[in-house]
């Protein structure tokens, strides 16, 4: 953070690369919000969360920002940082049979304002088998595994138990070339083909439960791995049901997360991406073996390389060289240059949470947890994954413009059945 501001006015941060691209490219039909769902057995005292989240936004500082007035002269946007949230971010919707599923559409259609502190919105549902804390994040000020830091330390401080996180775990010391045989990254990707759209603008989303999946002891590819030729698998057969991708290379988006875990953990926009790229003949159900092989050696390589989080071309498109409503239009000119060149969708496994989220013997712990990231066009899908209590917990997010319920159902058993089959190899 920078050095302490004036007596009696807020600090300012300029906006990181991502913050500033995501700032540039909003669009109010498709709102850029992470949604998050922690189920707990049990009931929460509303008084006692408050608090505990309230003193958790402000062990965490970052967190607790506004996007600053500006005019349009400024080179740069600016995080006010301030001393507590502007308003009351914890809500206790009215118990009823479709209030979880009320606040599943408030999280993908309605985004936290920037304008005020913090951008997160934490929703308390009670449902017949406990609570769900559902978590509305405007994905411009921050992402899923920070917001879900913040969250942690509010059960530590409800439920006065540790929340530190696990370990992670270990990555080989060594960074392999990417493989010769990897798809060149200039080629235009296959698009998720179009199924029935939905009435609605915005996003739709469905959340589901599976088994983690087995892997032989020793094998040289990860769960990730797994998780990453099941999406390839899965999109790969939606497009020849509909006969749409032909001769194309499937790239799947993948967000890399280097940060730490414990209360030091940077809170913002922390990940990478970096692209995974198959060609399209490699994600066939009688190749599994050789596909997992494959992905391994890529994910790995990929990992290693050291890379700006958005890419060069972001970096310079950020630079303060202009005032910063004209590189905001030109920004947005070449996302839509660059739309075809969009990967076809994206994968984020946030892999075992790494917090028992513990929030004291009258709510327990989390049981599952759910994450989902946007899926504006032209990407239009997304496949997030976490696991808890052993289980795989994977919800598909996605365009209304491009896919419908029926469409995401479908794709749901997709998985589900691709997944399985990496077991048997």
């Amino acid at each position: 953070m920078t050095a302490p501001a004036r007596q009696g006015v807020n600090p300012r941060l300029p906006f990181p690369v991502v913050d500033e691209i995501s700032r540039h490219c909003l669009q109010h039909q498709e709102p850029e919000t992470v949604h998050i769902e922690v189920h707990l057995p049990g009931g929460l005292d509303p008084g006692r969360l408050r608090k505990a989240f309230a003193e958790a936004l402000r062990r965490h500082p970052r967190s607790l920002v506004r996007e600053a007035p500006t005019r349009w002269y400024r080179r740069r946007y600016e995080w006010e940082v301030t001393d507590g949230p502007d308003g009351e971010p914890v809500t206790f919707p009215v118990p009823g049979e479709h209030a979880l599923r009320d606040a599943r559409i408030r999280a993908l259609r309605v985004a936290p304002p920037l304008t005020v502190s913090p951008p997160v919105r934490l929703e308390a549902v009670a449902t017949a088998e406990g609570t769900v804390l559902l978590l509305t994040v405007h994905h411009t000020a921050m992402d899923g595994p920070a917001c879900l830091r913040v969250l942690a330390t509010a059960a530590e401080l409800y439920g006065g138990r540790d929340n530190e996180p696990a370990a992670p775990p270990g990555r080989p010391p060594d960074a392999p070339p990417v493989p010769s045989d990897t798809p060149s990254p200039w080629a235009r990707p296959a698009r998720v083909a179009r199924g029935t759209p939905g009435p609605a603008p915005g996003n739709g989303l469905i959340v589901t439960e599976l088994p983690l999946p087995r892997r032989p002891q020793g094998a040289p590819y990860t769960v990730n791995d797994q998780l990453m030729a099941a999406t390839a698998l899965t999109v790969a057969q939606w497009n020849r049901e509909r006969g749409a991708g032909h001769g194309r290379p499937l790239r799947i988006t993948m967000p890399v997360d280097d940060r730490p875990r414990d209360t030091g953990m940077p809170i913002g926009n922390g990940t990478r991406l970096v692209d995974v790229a198959f060609a399209p003949e490699e994600p066939s159900p009688d190749a599994v073996p050789e596909l997992l092989r494959r992905t391994a050696l890529r994910t790995r390589a990929l990992k290693a390389l050291p890379r700006p989080q958005l890419g060069h071309g972001a970096a310079l498109l950020t630079a303060p060289w202009a005032p910063v409503v004209c590189r905001a239009a030109l920004t947005r000119a070449v996302r839509r240059a660059a739309a075809p060149w969009t990967s076809t969708t994206l994968l984020s496994n946030i892999g075992r949470v790494p917090y028992p989220l513990d929030f004291g013997e009258d709510a327990g712990r989390a049981q599952a947890v759910w994450f989902s990231a946007p899926a504006r066009m032209p990407r239009g899908l997304t496949f997030t994954t976490a696991s808890t209590a052993g289980r795989l917990h994977l919800a598909l997010r996605w365009s209304s413009a491009l896919l419908g319920d029926a469409d995401g159902a479908h794709l749901r058993d997709l998985f589900a059945h691709h997944l399985r089959t990496t077991e048997a190899t």
